[in-house]
């Protein structure tokens, strides 16, 4: 018999499986009709162009059906729904509800398949004669990753992972807690014991987040186009007229995929504390690896737009640069990069599937740049090497070499995988391929710069060099005085990259001024992200090469359980609650912190005095914070200090365990959180060193206010008036000390920030003075903080460069369609 569950919602899961199942039947309907469209010989007949659009429009509305349902159940903490028991909770705001949506394969799934319905949809209507072919390859792409969704079963084969599966079916009850649903009674309203879900990743709840993924899936997405119009080209034998309506969709893809890209290195910046904006990640570079493949391809159709040269070339880095996509998938989805990834999924058991998606799409590519081999346009004349068109080729060659290494690195976990190799995974990622990728860099700038010298087809050598040398001298002056101000002089290969990126910024400034006098008007846009580009590298290579450690730890020791196996403890400080710790030019101290659960705030101060005078010169505050993760352990995001010419980065690397304090009541004395007290004997204005700061007496209080304490006529009560300098800021507390009849009292005050507590508990009136004990919290028990602070000088060129690029591909882009429309 069927157990009969109380309390769940199965209609909207039920729905939207339907619009899972309603999209994948949909887009396969659209490429069997679109692949009849392009045999149908008859242009008279449109019926399969006419049922294509159809299916693909129902296709698009039944995505958009599956995230609304999706998003309702969630919005709703249906926690039935194993998605949205595992990616959200009550507690999350709306904002990062929505990064919730995407935080599962399932959901980023969709979001590709979202954005490439939307991009199919504007190609049924601005495609014109290439929507027959583009469209095919375009469903066809939508048919997998709908398919991907689809979490069902066919002759004992598991198709896709659906988002609406039941808790109760992807997980085991039982093993959640084996005791409550040992009872069928409680089995079966299970939902009464599921209070809430496990939540977003804390390293997702970031407002980079919520941005981040839509952009740079809108990149994986547009990558299809220029593949569809490669294969619609070779397919139709169109193979010359596919350059002009694909190379604004190459410029669209390569700006949306570097955005992308790009704001996930703001977010890693921000939110996690590797300390940099780039780990080279296997997952970093499995994304930028097809957009570097496909800048080289934007140059190489550029160069045979203007000359008939390598248009095989240009052909190949256009198809394989969406292959890399799915290649890219396969790597962060079929979970071989769980041990050599911060941040990939998990196998769903999909590997087959995306293993499919690969194949079937390389199949493509390979059989029919086979079949039209002996089509393809060749030139036979020689290549100028004083032409543009020529070093634009050798450039997207470097960087094809580049992307080829990279591959390589990333994909050992495949290897051994595939070959039954055991190859290690790189230790120190970031030095190897900085240490590869540099030289790679320097030649790609420094072509970006001279090829601008250069004409189409001839350029005179003697001009060429007159211009180059001028260019060259001048490049060299900036890249000395650029290398002393920064303190890149330091390493060989630091200088040879500043100077390539300084002459490409220069060479491509020469040429973004002449537009301005009526010539070269039609390279600005190049130039514009040729110099963002640029500008980009120059930032990237300050800010890695000089950033430095500024929390200084000259004794290489911390007082911290295991803290050597966490971190480097040269480079972080100890700070204890209101103590004052000089760093460098920097005076910190640990102010205050906030639990806002599930993350502790920390508000840090930083000052610059002036040893001469004593004045302030810099005086500001940093709120890194932390959070306590069952499962992930300490989750630190940083916060960061921006000045033009630096950052000033901090993240905790530990911090004290927040532990109630024992009250009387329990059977505890106030004293147990204390070490023994100091008794001293004290007169009006001795000062006394405790380990906070100076205490000094101040004149007795005789006639002390004190709340919810009668006293009267015969009583006498004295309050001492105390103040603690600490490094400038006055702590005050007055204890008291009553004789009541024949009994004495005392009444103890309490400073939390400074873990003092001092009773006043005797007058000695024939000396002048008074009994106080002093109570002070041992350092360990004190509220403590560990961190590390970085610098990095320069980095607004890193994110400068990037605004530039783009502002110059979509100046591109638009050239691009102008000169479509006229033709």
């Amino acid at each position: 018999m069927d157990i009969q569950f109380i309390g769940e919602n199965l209609l909207p899961g039920k729905i939207g499986q339907f619009f899972i199942v309603l999209a994948f039947a949909a887009s396969l309907l659209s490429t069997i009709a679109y692949f009849f469209a392009v045999k149908n010989k008859n242009l008279e007949d449109t019926s399969w162009v006419k049922l294509g659009r159809i299916g693909f429009i129902v296709n698009f509305a039944s995505v958009i059906g599956i995230g609304v349902t999706l998003f309702f159940l969630i919005l709703n903490h249906y926690f039935e729904y194993y998605y949205v028991y595992h990616h959200s909770s009550k507690t999350l705001p709306v904002y990062y509800i929505v990064s919730a949506f995407w935080e599962g394969q399932e959901g980023s799934f969709w979001l590709w398949a979202f954005w490439q319905s939307v991009l199919g949809t504007i190609l049924i209507w601005r495609a014109k004669t290439w929507e027959n072919g583009v469209m095919t390859v375009i469903a066809f792409s939508q048919v997998f990753l709908t398919s991907m969704l689809l979490g069902v079963e066919i002759f004992g084969q598991r198709i896709g992972s659906s988002p609406f599966i039941l808790l109760r079916e992807a997980d085991d009850l039982k093993s959640f807690a084996p005791v409550i649903f040992a009872d069928p009674e409680n089995f079966r309203n299970y939902l009464k014991f599921i209070t809430d879900g496990k939540g977003l990743n804390p390293l997702l709840q970031n407002y980079w987040m919520v941005i981040h993924p839509p952009t740079l899936f809108l990149g994986f997405a547009s990558m299809v186009v220029p593949f569809a119009y490669g294969i619609a080209a070779l397919w139709t034998r169109r193979y010359k007229e596919f350059v002009k309506p694909v190379l604004p969709w190459v410029l669209f893809a390569v700006m949306i995929l570097g955005t992308g890209i790009i704001m996930g290195s703001f977010w890693a910046y921000e939110a996690l504390n590797f300390g940099g904006f780039w780990a080279w990640d296997p997952v970093e570079n499995a994304s930028i690896i097809p957009w570097l493949t496909l800048i080289g391809g934007l140059h190489v159709i550029i160069a045979y737009k203007n000359t008939g040269h390598a248009y095989f070339t240009a052909m190949a880095l256009v198809l394989i640069s969406f292959l890399l996509v799915l290649y890219a998938s396969f790597l962060t989805r079929s979970g071989i990069l769980g041990d050599t990834s911060v941040h990939a999924f998990t196998d769903l058991g999909m590997f087959g599937h995306l293993i499919a998606y690969n194949v079937i799409f390389l199949i493509i590519a390979i059989y029919f740049v086979a079949r039209r081999w002996n089509e393809l346009p060749i030139t036979h004349k020689d290549e100028e090497t004083y032409s543009r068109e020529f070093w634009m080729f050798i450039g997207a060659l470097v960087l094809t070499v580049s992307c080829i290494h990279i591959i390589f690195a990333t994909s050992v976990p495949v290897f051994n995988k595939a070959f039954g190799t055991n190859y290690a995974p790189i230790k120190d990622a970031i030095r190897f391929y900085n240490q590869w990728q540099a030289p790679f860099a320097i030649l790609i700038a420094l072509i970006s710069g001279f090829s601008q010298f250069l004409k189409y087809k001839r350029t005179d050598p003697r001009k060429f060099y007159s211009s180059l040398i001028s260019s060259i001298v001048f490049a060299l002056v900036l890249t000395g005085g650029f290398a002393w101000l920064t303190g890149v002089y330091t390493n060989l290969m630091y200088i040879f990259l500043t100077f390539s990126c300084i002459f490409a910024v220069l060479s491509n400034a020469r040429l973004l001024s002449t537009a301005f006098v009526g010539k070269g008007s039609k390279l600005v846009g190049s130039a514009v992200a040729h110099i963002g580009f640029a500008i980009l590298l120059l930032g990237a290579l300050v800010a890695a090469a000089t950033s430095n450690p500024i929390s200084i730890n000259e004794t290489n020791f911390i007082p911290v359980k295991d803290f050597e196996k966490a971190a480097k403890p040269g480079e972080n400080i100890m700070l204890y609650k209101n103590e004052p710790k000089k760093m460098g030019k920097y005076t910190v101290t640990y102010i205050s912190d906030t639990t806002i659960a599930p993350n502790t705030y920390y508000k840090l101060n930083f000052k610059v005095i002036d040893a001469k005078s004593g004045k302030i010169k810099e005086d500001f505050e940093v709120n890194p914070s932390i959070q306590e993760n069952g499962k992930m352990g300490l989750i630190a995001s940083p916060d960061t200090k921006h000045y033009l010419t630096s950052d000033i980065y901090t993240h905790i690397t530990s911090a004290a365990v927040k532990e109630e304090e024992h009250s009387d009541h329990e059977g505890h004395s106030e004293e147990e959180n204390y070490k023994a007290p100091r008794i001293v004997n004290l007169s009006v204005g001795d000062t006394i060193h405790v380990s906070s700061g100076v205490l000094t007496v101040k004149p007795i209080n005789n006639k002390p206010v004190v709340r919810d304490l009668k006293i009267d006529a015969g009583d006498l009560a004295v309050g001492l008036p105390l103040e603690i300098n600490v490094s400038g800021k006055i702590y005050k507390t007055e204890p008291l000390f009553l004789v009541k009849g024949n009994n004495t009292f005392d009444f103890a005050r309490k400073i939390e920030e400074l873990g003092l507590r001092i009773r006043f508990t005797k007058i000695i009136p024939e000396q002048g003075k008074f009994e106080v004990l002093i109570y002070e919290k041992p350092q360990q028990a004190k509220d403590w903080l560990v961190f590390k602070s970085i610098e990095f000088p320069y980095i607004n060129l890193y994110w400068v460069g990037t605004i530039v690029m783009v502002i110059g591909f979509l100046i591109s882009i638009f050239r691009r369609k102008k000169e479509l429309k006229a033709n």
